[in-house]
């Protein structure tokens, strides 16, 4: 299928949308099969020393803040490996408090105790070093939105001590460290345009990352941005299916902010190319203190516990959830 970037992004033509979906399925089944890996996702700080002008958890937030122990931790993991997860995600803002000793530690106990499992970090932006000495204690995969591939446009989301070529040469270091490396973007970012997106679009199919995260965007109370308007639900399913014809080997999740968009956001991601889930495990009484958006789910069908809904949900629309680490095919 040759691909009308502008068109696709822009037409209202139904017609033209379920073809595209239909080939986004028949290029991730190729590769796949009708397969949704699901992720445990623990949220272990909200702590952070950014102030990017989208996030709900930004350093100027007046939110009450919240650390997990490492006993904390490895309780969620031994609950979610109980559940049938076998890919624990342990993300947070950037947060000192977590030194590499500590990271490190928490890293190879949890592979230690948990041998058949792979552990993803999503902890922010770190040197070169540290980054080596996570993949040496273990850690598999490592997500860092790039966020935008417009240098300009990352200015405009991000204080001005933040860098758009240091964010590009952590990802290229993961990359260089053998890490199984997530990007991704906010699909109706503030002061995104089309040529923002398809230059998202060429930056994922030449790095091509083995994960690519994308959600709409939503806004945060307390930010600089909480009364721009929230991205399209329509137009990320969109893109989710471009993404996948453009790099049909990618780790595709169905994003917790379309399912606090629509109810049925994410069984429409994955009807339209995508195929990870990533329930969240973290303590009860946490998850609404990470709030990186408004309204964000963090209980119900998001909770692990309704782990047995997620699979019913994927299985009533003809896909498997397996027990399965659910890595990257080359």
């Amino acid at each position: 299928m040759k691909l009308d970037v502008d068109y696709l992004l822009t037409t209202s033509d139904p017609v033209a949308t379920e073809e595209l979906f239909a080939e986004a399925r028949r290029v991730r089944d190729e590769v796949y099969g009708r397969r949704v890996f699901m992720r445990g996702l623990i949220e272990i700080t909200n702590h952070c020393k950014n102030n990017c002008l989208y996030c709900g958890i930004r350093r100027d937030a007046r939110v009450q803040r919240y650390r997990l122990t490492q006993e904390q931790i490895l309780a969620c993991c031994q609950e979610g490996h109980r559940l049938g997860f076998r890919t624990f995600v342990l993300q947070g803002g950037e947060d000192g408090w977590y030194t590499d000793d500590m990271l490190c530690g928490i890293v190879e106990e949890i592979k230690r105790r948990f041998p058949d499992c792979a552990v993803t970090l999503s902890m922010g932006e770190r040197g070169r070093d540290s980054f080596r000495r996570l993949r040496e204690a273990g850690a598999d995969r490592y997500l860092l939105r790039h966020e935008t591939a417009d240098s300009e446009h990352y200015g405009r989301l991000h204080p001005a001590e933040m860098s758009f070529d240091h964010r590009m040469q952590c990802l290229q270091d993961l990359r260089d460290l053998g890490f199984q490396v997530g990007a991704g973007f906010m699909v109706g970012s503030p002061h995104q345009t089309l040529e923002t997106l398809k230059k998202d679009l060429q930056f994922i199919e030449t790095f091509r990352p083995e994960m690519v995260g994308i959600g709409p965007f939503i806004p945060a109370a307390g930010t600089p941005f909480e009364h721009m308007p929230a991205g399209s639900v329509e137009l990320t399913i969109r893109l989710l299916a471009i993404i996948r014809i453009l790099h049909p080997h990618v780790l595709l999740p169905a994003t917790s902010a379309l399912g606090t968009m629509h109810p049925q956001g994410r069984e429409r991601a994955v009807n339209a190319g995508a195929n990870v889930v990533m329930p969240n495990l973290s303590p009860q009484d946490t998850r609404a203190l990470y709030a990186i958006y408004n309204n964000k789910l963090s209980t119900g069908s998001e909770a692990a516990e309704s782990a047995a809904d997620i699979r019913a949900r994927m299985k009533a629309i003809g896909y498997d959830v397996p027990t399965d680490r659910g890595d990257f095919v080359k």
